[in-house]
């Protein structure tokens, strides 16, 4: 064992459901490595609106400990794992391990249907310490904070996969709602970078001046705009060439298929329960494509942290300390956290 005791501090939730709540324990258990693992103490981990779903029983939860986000440094290693790694600093992301023999892991491992992930079905980011299989670790380069890089391994790789579906061309027009969001403003970011023209969609003074300071070409309010005039205005009348709804709501997904052009594509992040409202004929004599995004594949987070390295873009966090972290998830629960939540673990 690398570590001077046999307990570690975590946030322990006993039972997922509408009134679960986390519990700060230090009399966790420190995990040892199996072949082809790796032992990781972790620095810190992002918080993001999934680890509420599951703790409050909306998605499938059957682990104790949540969290996806996690940075730190490997300081021990299983059998089968090249010593080499030991230091190494790396990020533990929702992808905790594929099986890598189906026909959908021979296309994208990422759609696995053997997989595993932390915080929904193996003990997430919210300990200090937590052990991963080799395979799906992310090297973070030197040039980038730690905290900088949490949120990239969920949101950052979530919306930046998606613009990568859309595949548009520079100078085509992306429609982004909820643009001043987490996932939002490193939308804005990314597309920028790419020559892609956004038409940000939040609402409020402070939303408008964030979306345009980062690169939106235009701002709408959803509040004070009338949305479909100014996008049909904005693009010709044809519509947006891609949007990317990142709301839970059928209202969402309605304005935002409506917004797009035919042979347009609708990306599909936002984790809405219901049913989406479509309209097989429109779909139809439209040619749109409607295609639905999880995260991304190891290639793309590492496209994506190279440009965060290169400071193409930068999530706005705000750190808290690991004693907060139920705090962190109520205000997360009513939209108070601008930005990504990044919390900071025991050393």
């Amino acid at each position: 064992m690398a570590t001077a005791t046999k307990s570690q501090i975590g946030a322990w939730v006993e039972t997922p459901g509408p009134q679960a709540h986390i519990t700060i324990r230090d009399d966790l258990p420190i995990p040892s490595p199996s072949s082809g693992e790796v032992l990781i103490k972790l620095e810190c981990t992002g918080v993001c609106h999934s680890d509420v779903y599951g703790i409050l029983g909306q998605t499938r939860m059957t682990t104790h400990i949540a969290g996806h986000e996690g940075i730190g440094q490997i300081i021990e290693t299983g059998s089968n794992v090249s010593p080499y790694l030991l230091g190494r600093r790396v990020g533990y992301r929702w992808l905790y391990n594929y099986c890598g023999d189906c026909e959908i892991c021979s296309k994208n491992v990422t759609y696995c249907p053997n997989q595993t992930n932390p915080g929904r079905n193996v003990a997430g980011t919210f300990q200090q310490y937590i052990v991963s299989s080799v395979k799906p670790l992310t090297f973070i380069p030197d040039a980038l904070d730690s905290r900088l890089a949490a949120p990239l391994l969920c949101a950052g790789i979530t919306i930046y996969s998606a613009i990568a579906k859309l595949r548009l061309r520079a100078g085509e027009w992306l429609l982004l709602p909820g643009a001043g969001g987490g996932l939002g403003h490193l939308g804005i970011q990314i597309a920028h970078r790419l020559g892609i023209k956004v038409i940000a969609i939040d609402t409020g003074e402070p939303k408008r001046k964030l979306c345009i300071d980062l690169g939106a070409t235009c701002f709408l309010d959803y509040k004070t705009d009338d949305i479909v005039v100014s996008v049909k205005k904005l693009t010709k009348e044809y519509g947006v060439h891609g949007a990317i709804c990142l709301a839970n709501s059928q209202a969402g997904y309605a304005q935002a298929l409506s917004l797009v052009r035919n042979l347009g594509t609708l990306v599909c992040v936002g984790l809405g329960m219901d049913d989406l409202p479509i309209s097989p004929f429109q779909l139809i004599i439209r040619g749109i494509n409607v295609i639905g995004s999880s995260v991304g594949t190891e290639k793309e987070m590492d496209e994506l942290l190279d440009m965060a390295a290169r400071g193409d873009i930068k999530p706005i966090i705000e750190v808290f300390d690991f004693s907060d972290l139920d705090e962190v998830l109520q205000r997360l629960q009513k939209n108070e956290i601008s930005g990504r939540a990044v919390v900071t673990l025991p050393v």
